[in-house]
């Protein structure tokens, strides 16, 4: 071309140039020929055979950059994935990098850091375990929990309800237990033995006819009883429970006045629970009397001669079937009783045995009643503390 070559351009048409190219001095529609361009460029990065193929959005009408081409391929599904998963780990290390940079300099920057070798640059931060094991877990919630607790216990102590609360529940602790020790003890001593059994009172031969002390007692290995016996004793509830603060006490009514080595019965009274507050040695002196069966043994001292026993059967009975005592029989026998269930005065139960040694053919007559009264009750316990405090007797309860 020469300089007076008045061939424009932009009419040339040459194997390249398929078409004139006009350039149109329009800013806004060189910029959108421009991104057509672009787009069109990323699309073909992302050419490939197993590309959904569509066409190009059309460029605007007289752009310079307009040109024929075939249609581009579009990136599967597989490769956008790619695609995103790459930018997120560029940016995850980006921000590693930006983030531990920034922390190298703030902990540079530390008075102690700088005369501190651990926060030199020739160490680095020890590296935190990636997992903690099951115990460790359960260490840390231990911990935490104890924690708490303890947090708690103190705002609680330092509440102004606290001091009244606490001397609240005690007064109601106090209560109770005063109401019911003889429940809770009595069932403590029943699984031990309420008595110190003497060694000599042990009987090898119940069948023989020995001289014991004059004082009388009443005596059962089984359950290591060996306790006194108060004989002539009125059978009203003021003189039966002040005897049986001295042992166990005789029960004669009529029909059942008997004394040992007597025809008839001989009734003798104990405690299997009474209150701690109450006077007396034997206030459970007949705590394990239940665990007696038939066969066994009981052996009464009285005047200086030994009798013994043999339980023949038990019975519960209620406090008013004084009735259940009477015997007419022509035999000795001995009936203990005591207050069931234990820790209650609900009932009453019946040890009943005949006399073996000595001879019971031998026995004397059974004594007259003129001196006994009748009454309407066998024997139970003292009142509990709330009886006491609204004046109730204790004797059925």
């Amino acid at each position: 071309m020469t300089p007076d070559d008045n061939t424009n351009p932009t009419t040339d048409k040459s194997p390249n140039n398929q078409r004139p190219v006009s350039f149109d001095p329009n800013p806004v529609l060189q910029q959108k020929a421009a991104e057509s361009v672009i787009r069109g460029q990323i699309n073909n990065l992302f050419d490939s055979p197993g590309s959904t193929q569509t066409d190009v959005q059309p460029v605007v009408e007289g752009s310079p950059y307009e040109r024929t081409h075939a249609s581009e391929s579009r990136p599967i599904e597989e490769q956008w994935k790619q695609y995103h998963s790459a930018w997120q780990t560029y940016y995850q290390k980006y921000y590693e990098g930006y983030y531990t940079h920034h922390l190298g300099k703030a902990l540079a920057s530390q008075p102690e850091a700088k005369s501190n070798q651990y926060f030199s640059q020739s160490q680095t931060l020890p590296e935190m375990p990636e997992s903690v094991t099951k115990d460790e877990a359960l260490y840390d919630l231990r911990q935490k929990l104890l924690a708490n607790v303890s947090e708690s216990a103190k705002k609680v102590r330092k509440s102004r309800h606290f001091i009244p609360i606490t001397s609240a529940i005690l007064v109601v602790l106090l209560f109770t237990f005063l109401q019911y020790n003889r429940l809770i003890v009595s069932n403590v001593l029943a699984y031990v033995s309420p008595g110190n059994i003497d060694p000599q009172n042990i009987v090898i031969d119940p069948s023989t006819d020995i001289t014991v002390s004059p004082d009388p007692r009443l005596i059962i290995p089984k359950i290591n009883v060996d306790v006194p016996a108060l004989y002539n004793v009125a059978s009203d509830y003021d003189s039966q429970m002040a005897a049986m603060q001295n042992g166990v006490a005789h029960f004669a009514i009529p029909g059942a006045s008997s004394l040992p080595g007597e025809v008839g019965n001989t009734v003798l009274s104990g405690h299997s629970s009474n209150d701690l507050l109450d006077k007396g040695d034997y206030k459970f002196i007949f705590a394990q009397l239940d665990k007696l069966q038939t066969g066994d043994s009981i052996y009464v001292n009285y005047n200086s001669k030994r009798y013994t026993y043999t339980v023949t059967k038990k019975e519960v009975v209620k406090p008013t079937e004084v009735n259940k005592l009477v015997y007419s029989g022509s035999k000795p026998i001995l009936t203990l009783i005591t207050c069931t269930p234990i820790g209650t005065s609900l009932n009453r139960l019946l040890v009943t045995a005949e006399q073996v040694s000595p001879d019971p053919t031998l026995a004397a007559s059974a004594p007259s009643d003129s001196n006994t009264k009748a009454t309407s009750e066998i024997p139970g316990v003292t009142p509990t503390f709330l009886e006491k405090l609204f004046g109730s007797n204790g004797s059925n309860n």
